[in-house]
């Protein structure tokens, strides 16, 4: 049976908070597991680092999604390695280049699809800013050449970075659908046209919930259609510490990170079991909601 595996970011446990007071690892550990979270996303790419983290979970059942920044095929070597030592669900690769041109990023991603092949370690490409994915309709372009590059789906970074109109046109809602059909993984955090990360429990913004729960649901049902029948999908809750999260005047957050974190969940396992009511099926033509401002 194909299952959804809801992972929590060690990145976004961080606090940032005024008063100077971070969890220890452990603390943050303990807090995950006692939520009921499958797993966790954490930096793949130092030695000791995955050694202490491996060291902390042991016994508690959490799946790994291992981040790396590589800048060359070889930046990727040693985060498989380590992958294959202290196994992961699958590598997010955050290709920290920038090239101008579509030719310029083939030899990098075939060189990781290469690697990634021999060491029998799943790798997706994350759709993120200044990465070689920064701009949606680049992306694209990579795909055209590349139709089945495996991509890892955060649609936040793509929804800011092009200043979608609201409600979204269709030509846009066709665009992201294009990056949800090769998305292999997903990261959850709800943004809008002008903020990579909006509070999810405000009135005012559950248009733009709204679209991404639209999103969501036509990633989850074609990834569903294409899975095999014992396949596990992996959608991170990632709502990151400032300054991607909205803060005060004493740069506190202005809501409970942690508390939507859980109400994140709960929304992925929501679409997750709808997506279930069809999935061999493609889901169809999305619409905006009306946004009130």
């Amino acid at each position: 049976m194909q299952k959804l595996l809801v992972f929590q970011s060690l990145w976004a446990m961080e606090r940032r908070h005024a008063d100077g007071f971070e969890r220890s690892l452990e603390e943050n550990i303990a807090m995950i597991v006692e939520a009921g979270f499958d797993g966790i996303s954490a930096h793949y790419t130092n030695r000791r680092d995955v050694e202490h983290l491996n060291a902390v979970i042991r016994g508690t059942g959490l799946k790994i999604e291992g981040v790396c920044f590589p800048r060359s095929v070889e930046d990727l070597r040693l985060t498989l390695e380590l992958a294959s030592e202290f196994p992961v669900s699958h590598i997010d690769l955050q290709a920290d280049v920038r090239p101008r041109r579509v030719e310029d990023c083939l030899p990098l991603l075939d060189g990781w699809a290469r690697l990634a092949e021999e060491m029998d370690v799943p790798v997706y490409i994350e759709t993120h800013r200044h990465r070689i994915t920064n701009d949606l309709l680049f992306t694209l372009d990579l795909l055209d050449r590349r139709p089945d590059l495996p991509l890892l789906a955060d649609l936040s970074h793509y929804l800011v970075g092009r200043e979608f109109a609201f409600p979204v046109e269709d030509e846009s809602h066709a665009q992201i659908q294009r990056i949800l059909r090769n998305a292999g993984a997903f990261h959850g955090r709800i943004g809008s046209c002008q903020q990579i990360q909006i509070e999810l429990s405000f009135p005012h913004h559950l248009p733009w919930v709204a679209l991404f729960r639209e999103w969501w649901d036509y990633g989850f049902r074609h990834w569903r259609s294409h899975a095999a029948n014992d396949a596990e999908l992996v959608m991170t809750c990632e709502l990151g510490p400032r300054p991607y999260a909205i803060t005060d005047r004493d740069g506190n957050d202005t809501t409970d990170r942690w508390a939507e974190a859980l109400l994140l969940r709960e929304m992925a396992c929501e679409i997750w079991a709808e997506s279930a009511n069809s999935p061999t099926g493609e889901a169809g033509d999305l619409r905006t909601p009306e946004l009130v401002i």
